[in-house]
């Protein structure tokens, strides 16, 4: 059976949406992600409140009640049969994500047992295929990698992308 490793944030969970919604209570200011395609989220709001994506973020329970992205645990769960699907995410960059992460995934992708999620820094894994929106986890990847559209990386074109959900589950299943 073939192996899929799919990231969390931006794949499955929906960060940036986290972010604006905190953003947008914390300063009452409509956020717009898509002003500069191509960049972070904390390049479009005002310099000198920048750092609040970094506070978000590592504050305790930022990425327990995120929202699962669209068509996810549908296209998983399809996946599941055909493929051996791991979770793998950079969860040791934030020190507060890793219980967070691990319920998030225990409630809304109950069928993923323990030993398929794979916390970690670099993700140096082998997989035939690895969806993810940071392509700095394809240099290494002997396998497909498949870019999973967000608003940083936009502008790049050298791997093969898909938009959604449904959009794996076209290519893959």
């Amino acid at each position: 059976m073939k192996t899929i490793a799919i990231d969390m944030d931006e794949v499955i969970a929906d960060a940036i949406k986290k972010f604006i919604k905190l953003y947008n209570r914390d300063f009452n200011t409509p956020l717009n992600i898509e002003l500069i395609p191509g960049t972070e989220v904390f390049r479009n709001i005002p310099e000198d409140v920048n750092d609040k994506w970094f506070e978000y973020i590592n504050e305790p329970g930022f990425f327990r009640d995120m929202e699962v992205m669209a068509d996810s645990q549908r296209v998983i769960m399809e996946l599941q049969k055909k493929y051996d699907v791991y979770i793998v995410s950079a969860a040791m960059e934030f020190r507060n994500s890793l219980t967070d992460k691990y319920d998030w995934l225990a409630e809304h992708f109950p069928a993923i047992d323990w030993k398929h999620i794979m916390f970690c820094g670099n993700k140096i894994i082998k997989a035939d295929v690895l969806i993810d929106d940071r392509t700095k986890n394809f240099i290494d990847f002997d396998g497909r990698p498949l870019l999973f559209t967000s608003p940083h990386n936009l502008l790049i074109t050298e791997y093969e992308r898909v938009n959604n959900w449904q959009e794996i589950a076209d290519k893959l299943l």
